[in-house]
This record gives C-alpha cells, sequence and structure tokens, in this order.
C-alpha cells in the first residue's frame, strides 16, 4: 500500500500544470517564430511598395498644371467665341 503525503500529490499537481502551461506556450513560440522569420520579406515588400508609389507624391503639381492648362485653354475659347 501506497501511502500519498502531500508533497507527492503537490509533485504530481505540479507537474501537470508545468505540462500544461508548455502545452500552451509552445506554440505561441512557434507562431512568433514564424512571424519572426517572415518579417524580413514582409519589410522589403513594404520597402519595395514605397519605391512604387513615391511618384504619387507629385500628383497634386500634375493636377494643378492640368487644371491650369485647361482653363486657359477654356478662356481662349470663350474669348475666340466657341
Amino acid at each position: 500500500m501506497v501511502i500519498a503525503t502531500g508533497w507527492t500529490i503537490g509533485f504530481w499537481i505540479g507537474s501537470i500544470v508545468v505540462v500544461a502551461v508548455v502545452a500552451l506556450v509552445v506554440p505561441i513560440l512557434m507562431l512568433a517564430r514564424s512571424i519572426g522569420n517572415r518579417a524580413a520579406e514582409i519589410n522589403a515588400s513594404l520597402e519595395q511598395s514605397v519605391k512604387s508609389t513615391s511618384a504619387l507624391a507629385g500628383l497634386q503639381t500634375t493636377i494643378d498644371s492640368a487644371t491650369s492648362i485647361t482653363d486657359g485653354l477654356a478662356r481662349g475659347r470663350a474669348k475666340l467665341g466657341g
């Protein structure tokens, strides 16, 4: 007959808690590692997007120039009676 003392019960309960915590933390750490591995690829893609869209910064200048041109054409047409 085995007598279960307090420390034996505590040991097994503690062991079960440790196993449960490890079972919950390991998938989180694996996911974090996966995200970390892809971070460089994601950053490179974002940097390429910045380069690809940098020309859009001058879009307002183009719009202003086109508006000025079309306004001038409209004034010219109005002076010519058209």
